[in-house]
């Protein structure tokens, strides 16, 4: 078994941090196994050479290495780039098309950014994790496949969990060992050691002297957060390396390549409209709807009072009720209660057909509200109707999903769907 120096050397890794060396030891250990591993840390940290040090040490390592990033193939194409696809299985399928799986079988599989992986893709992940089988798109034959999988994300794997986004499952499938690495600015020591080595590497390429630091400029490339890690030191290093024409980088000339430090301190950002936002404004609508056909009701039984009897406590009820709904500007709502005997004015809600409706002691008047009564009630069943309809195609029947999306529980939308008929 090779030392953590020996690997450190053969991949040209740079540091002496203990998590990282710690990192190497684990991928130094699983590798021989052909247990799942699953590579965590922040974008930036070098998450694609863990994977490259199992394969080499592995017994795979005579079979082909293929990495993926799965955040870069469009959702539509992902099932046919991983399993292949058959002749016509899709508008421009002219022919049978192996799929990564198909052709790394013996090697291994290196699936960055995995956490991007749609949920219908990660249902075939999680079948080829547990007995090696996966099916082509737009064929019914079951195939076998022998790969190692070595996944790796930024993302916080339990949020997305929570959030609906990423399989529980398949997971704990992948996580068989994790194996994280630390951000750049948990590895201070470090930062000037590769930073000199990418000084180095660019002084090779673009045949010119190496830049060199002055003690306060290393005190300042040591303070800075690196919050894109070392891709972003990297980046720093080849454009002092090009820009500069002196080699000595005073803490000046290393500020101006620099973020402001503003842009490294944590900020507070609203968090962007999600899915159950939908969810909670749709509720709050058929809560009002629902709430107007009660007040609706409650208008009807006084009005029927007040057709059977001139009671002036009828008439007191009758007023606080309106001013309730309407409020209590009488200018604005127009409210007559002088007459003992019958409500004169009864304004109707604006969200109705009509702006206002005079409801009188006439049996005419009475049927006249029961039909708008009807109408809204109709109207809002309609709506719900052409929602679950909507939500169910879109999900392509899927009755889960469409209860997630309409932000109902999966029993009550099986229950809409039975008393409407869907």
């Amino acid at each position: 078994m090779e030392s953590v120096q020996a690997i450190k050397q053969r991949f040209e890794i740079i540091g002496n941090n203990p998590k990282l060396n710690r990192a190497i030891e684990k991928a130094i250990q699983v590798a021989p196994t052909d247990i799942s591993v699953l590579v965590v840390g922040e974008s930036g940290v070098g998450k694609e050479s863990i994977p490259k040090i199992i394969h080499s040490l592995s017994h795979r390592k005579h079979g082909k290495y293929i990495a993926v990033n799965c955040g870069a193939i469009p959702e539509g194409t992902i099932d046919s780039e991983l399993f292949g696809h058959e002749k016509g299985a899709f508008t421009g399928a002219t022919s049978t098309r192996e799929g990564y799986f198909e052709v790394a079988s013996g090697g291994t599989i290196f699936l960055d950014e995995v956490g991007e992986l749609p949920l219908t893709t990660q249902v075939r992940l999680l079948r080829v994790l547990e007995n090696g089988e996966f099916i082509k798109v737009g064929s019914s034959q079951v195939q076998k496949t022998d790969v190692r999988i070595v996944a790796a994300t930024n993302v916080n794997m339990f949020e997305a969990i929570e959030k609906g986004k990423f399989r529980e499952d398949l997971y704990y499938r992948l996580s068989t060992v994790d194996i994280p690495l630390p951000p750049l600015r948990d590895r201070k020591e470090d930062i000037h050691l590769l930073f000199r080595k990418f000084s180095s590497d660019f002084a090779h390429k673009y045949k010119m002297p190496a830049i060199k630091l002055d003690d306060q400029a290393v005190q300042l490339l040591l303070q800075f957060r690196w919050s894109g890690n070392i891709r972003q030191l990297r980046n720093v290093a080849e454009q002092i390396s090009v820009l500069e024409t002196t080699r000595d980088i005073s803490i000046a000339t290393l500020k101006s390549y620099l973020p402001s430090e503003g842009s490294n301190l944590p900020s507070v950002i609203k968090d962007k409209k999600n899915d159950s936002d939908f969810g909670t404004e749709r509720e709050i609508l058929y809560k009002v709807l629902f709430d107007m056909k009660s007040d609706l009701n409650d208008l009807k039984k006084l009005t029927m009072e007040l057709m059977e009897s001139g009671n002036t406590n009828v008439q007191e009820k009758n007023k606080n009720l309106i001013q309730k709904i309407y409020g209590s500007n009488q200018e604005e709502n127009e409210i007559d209660f002088e007459d003992q005997n019958e409500l004169s004015v009864i304004p109707m809600a604006k969200t109705t057909q009509s702006a206002s409706s005079t409801f009188t002691d006439s049996e005419d008047n009475y049927l006249f509200a029961e039909t708008v009564e009807e109408e809204e009630v109709l109207k809002l069943e309609q709506k719900e109707i052409e929602m679950i309809k909507k939500s169910l195609e879109k999900n392509k029947g899927k009755r889960k999903a469409a209860a997630d999306e309409l932000g109902i529980s999966e029993r009550t939308l099986y229950r809409k769907i039975k008393q409407f008929d869907l």
